[in-house]
């Protein structure tokens, strides 16, 4: 599903001899990003002529993807008719498969969510799966659009040309065919993803701006675990049978105060994740604090209590040095973390930028490091983007 970017769909445009989709497409993105805009707009930006604007334009009207939403300022002649997404009509129904909690939402084509539920997730594959598709059946028979798809999101390796998760170590669950029978059981079609792609995914097409504009970056996602997703040249890069990106169980140092879910002392994971922050809280705190969970530790931070901002700053310094080692490797334009340690950006910031500038050779560009603006449930969106980025993207 790669990304069209208009300042490029000029040269995207297709011919007579090219597929009409594409330009289709293009259409449903200026809308997308311009809206409030007329097709006489649109055909000026794209040098389509305005009778294919206006066939397209009636073609995403009537499969329920656009709207009409009044008149614009005329310049001289007849007032425009003003152009936007069709919202609050349900297309997407996305699954957030976590190791605690798994979340099920329906949501419209601007991504919003309309509704959702949630349980706590199963150990077991066949209840969890059973719990997945009730879920799904039910949102899907409140949902009268004939197009309603399934986007799930999971922690663990993927394959969504099989639609199967191949192996999630949370859960040490192997080849779960979760979409294959979500299919299966409701009709609907339905793709599976890695967590850290569903995000990247979703920070292409539902991200701030610059990121949005921006061809190649990769997004962190830190949690239990770390995971990684990369976008290149607008598309995510999934590696053979959805493994590329596995960059959580790279070793960054040793005795970390967590084992990883592989069970190595040696991994980014366990040197930096939510894990690794409340286990080295624990430990400058003399123990005092057991059963603290992360959430607390970063309230007490926010508060100033000077374990907590310890236990934050030494992970960050691992989440640097995987950073740095990514940077170094790939050159992407942009880092993205995610997760709620973000939540207490300010506190670790300087240390990943620091970190990243003593590895990066002089006259190479600087690769830009921020925190992700997708709020507080990044995989849910992740899955449903995962549904969505299909609508925009380009089919070339």
């Amino acid at each position: 599903m790669k990304r069209i970017y208009l300042q490029q769909a000029k040269t995207q445009i297709a011919r007579p001899n090219t597929i009409r989709d594409i330009n289709r497409q293009i259409v449903l993105n200026y809308v997308r990003d311009r809206a409030p805009i007329s097709r006489a707009e649109i055909a000026r930006e794209t040098a389509l002529q305005r009778s294919t604007i206006s066939a397209i334009v009636e073609d995403l009207r009537e499969a329920g993807l656009i709207e009409e939403i009044g008149t614009g300022d005329s310049t001289g002649g007849r007032k425009p008719t003003l152009l936007r997404l069709r919202t609050n009509t349900p297309v997407a129904i996305g699954v957030d498969v976590a190791p605690r909690r798994t979340t099920v939402a329906v949501a419209d084509l601007a991504g919003k969510v309309m509704k959702k539920v949630g349980f706590p997730s199963e150990t077991n594959a066949e209840v969890m799966t059973r719990k997945i598709i009730d879920a799904v059946k039910a949102f899907a028979a409140e949902c009268s659009e004939e197009d309603l798809e399934v986007g799930i999101s999971v922690p663990g390796i993927a394959d969504p040309e099989s639609g199967r998760a191949v192996y999630i170590p949370y859960f040490g669950w192997h080849d779960w065919n979760i979409a294959e029978r979500v299919t299966e059981e409701t009709g609907l079609p339905a793709t599976v993803e890695n967590d850290a792609n569903a995000i990247a995914l979703a920070e292409l097409w539902f991200g701030e701006e610059s990121i949005r504009r921006t061809a190649n970056f990769i997004t962190i996602l830190v949690a239990d675990g770390v995971g990684t997703g990369i976008i290149f040249d607008g598309q995510i890069y999934r590696g053979e049978k959805g493994a590329a990106g596995e960059f959580g169980h790279m070793i960054v140092g040793k005795d970390a105060p967590v084992p990883c879910s592989c069970g190595s002392h040696d991994c980014w994971e366990a040197h930096a994740s939510e894990k690794a922050v409340v286990s080295r809280y624990l430990s400058y705190n003399g123990n005092g604090g057991t059963g603290v969970g992360f959430e607390k530790i970063a309230e007490l931070a926010r508060g100033n209590d000077a374990y907590a901002i310890r236990a934050i700053r030494e992970s960050a310094s691992y989440l640097a040095i995987g950073i740095s080692n990514l940077i170094v490797g790939l050159s992407p334009q942009a880092i993205v973390v995610i997760g709620r340690l973000t939540e207490s950006w300010d506190l670790f910031e300087d240390i990943l930028v620091q970190t990243a500038d003593r590895s990066v050779r002089s006259g190479l560009p600087r690769t830009t490091i921020l925190a992700s603006s997708l709020g507080e449930s990044p995989t849910l969106i992740g899955a449903l983007a995962l549904v969505l980025a299909g609508k925009f993207a380009s089919a070339s």
